[in-house]
């Protein structure tokens, strides 16, 4: 079994065995955000930039049912790999595909219906323009539903099976035919933003037929089974998935709310700085992401054969790597971002440029506490801490950034909303900090 990786190798190499590959894939998939930024921002402009930071909360909102179920699967089937049980663990894989591929296609139908009226809902005082190309991103996005959500979990489940170095080449092709498409069709023939949705779906849908086609014939640890699981384990599994859908879920209503303070500060404009930011944060956030994601197995594994020594060893490793990454992310967007944001404007739009540039002055501050929500909110899902983790993603993703962003806005106005990542993220952290503090960790239990 690969997966005896997780058990078999020490610590330090253990973790640079999976952080590593998982982490280039990241930088990769950061380097194609940009890349579909720049050629949004370049090629179509200010209006089509506004539009995709605009429509991308309830692009994620319905992204994160499907993902709920993928990240609980994924720890539920690590643990059982890591107590032997590779039939059980199967079985809960098969029955996660099922499960995702139905609940995409029914979320797929409704966003044909009700594209139009959810972008206006959620974007009153946008322009009649970035109304249009964000109701023709989310259509473009719904066709291919049933398969793009499945990219993510797949990617997840290769990753349990040992196959980082295959999953990661697998994502970097996937990105480098993204952006060769952006190339053709937005830069070259003029395409549009129908474009830009439809190369990033492509290229997802085709990574997803790819990988699913890996699991037949039982050529990896896990395989196709017709088996269903219980009740309970299915409970189980949305349970301690629930701390990362309420983190989308919350993300996606904060990206909302911001959007709401950003266009009643500063109009589409300060919305478009607001995708440059977000931008440049991919390629830095992405990073930490990738860490976490891509240990999270090999915690439950270790966890799931009773090695806590060995599952402290590893969270020690994150804990030192999220620390540097993200003073050093603090000192690139402090000083580089001024560099990059360029890139996404067009070259006669210098109230734009000058918003984007004081605003990641101001955000990139926020990294210095930014990355302990996120470690700790990862490790009590993979120790299956489902309330924990939860409250961890409720309170720094949600509760802390509403209440700073009212506090701080009506006083700093623009300048409040970027400051408010820095009050919500030192607040989270205190908190986070504390949960771990108290929490104890129980003796796993068998399928």
């Amino acid at each position: 079994m690969n997966s005896e990786i997780f058990e078999k190798l020490p610590p330090t190499k253990l973790f640079f065995r999976c952080a590593i590959p998982s982490m280039i894939t990241m930088v990769f998939g950061a380097l194609y955000q940009i890349a579909d930024g720049l050629f949004v921002g370049r090629f179509i402009g200010e209006d089509a930039l506004a539009a995709v930071n605009l429509i991308m909360p309830i692009i994620m909102i319905v992204f994160s049912f499907s993902n709920m179920i993928a990240t609980g699967s994924s720890v539920r089937i690590a643990v059982l790999l890591g107590e032997k049980n590779r039939e059980e663990a199967s079985c809960v894989f098969s029955f996660t595909v099922k499960v995702i591929f139905i609940l995409s296609c029914i979320i797929g139908i409704a966003g044909l219906f009700f594209a139009e009226p959810l972008v206006k809902f959620f974007s009153p005082e946008a322009t009649p323009q970035a109304v249009e190309y964000g109701v023709t991103y989310i259509r473009i996005y719904a066709v291919f539903s049933p398969l793009v959500p499945m990219y993510f979990a797949t990617d997840n489940f290769l990753r349990i099976c040992g196959k980082e170095k295959l999953s990661m080449w697998l994502g970097i092709s996937s990105q480098l035919l993204n952006i060769i498409l952006d190339t053709i069709l937005i830069a070259f023939l003029d395409q549009g933003i129908w474009a830009a949705a439809f190369t990033s779906c492509f290229a997802m849908a085709l990574g997803s037929i790819i990988t699913l086609c890996l699991f037949r014939k039982k050529r990896l640890d896990l395989y196709y089974i017709g088996k269903n699981i219980p009740f309970r384990v299915f409970f189980g599994i949305l349970a301690n998935g629930s701390s990362e859908f309420f983190s989308n879920i919350a993300m996606s209503v904060m990206a909302i709310a911001y959007n709401f303070f950003l266009l009643k500060y500063g109009g589409t404009t300060a919305v478009a700085a607001f995708s440059v930011i977000m931008y440049v944060d991919s390629i830095i956030g992405i990073l930490l992401f990738g860490m976490c994601d891509a240990l999270q197995p090999a915690i439950s594994y270790c966890y799931g054969a009773g090695m806590m020594e060995k599952v402290k060893a590893i969270f020690k490793r994150i804990i030192v790597s999220a620390v540097f990454l993200s003073v050093l992310s603090m000192l690139f967007m402090m000083f580089a971002g001024r560099y990059i944001a360029p890139l996404f404007i067009e070259p006669e739009n210098i109230e734009l440029l000058a918003i984007s540039i004081a605003g990641m002055e101001l955000f990139s501050v926020s990294y210095l506490t930014g990355w302990v929500d996120m470690c700790f909110s990862s490790y009590f899902t993979a120790l299956e801490l489902p309330i924990r983790s939860l409250l961890t993603s409720f309170f720094g993703t949600l509760v802390f950034p509403i209440v700073f962003l009212f506090i701080l806005t009506p006083i700093w106005q623009l300048d409040g909303v970027w400051l408010t990542s820095i009050a919500a993220s030192t607040a989270s952290a205190i908190l986070t900090v504390s949960f771990a503090l108290t929490a104890k960790i129980k003796s796993n239990s068998s399928f």
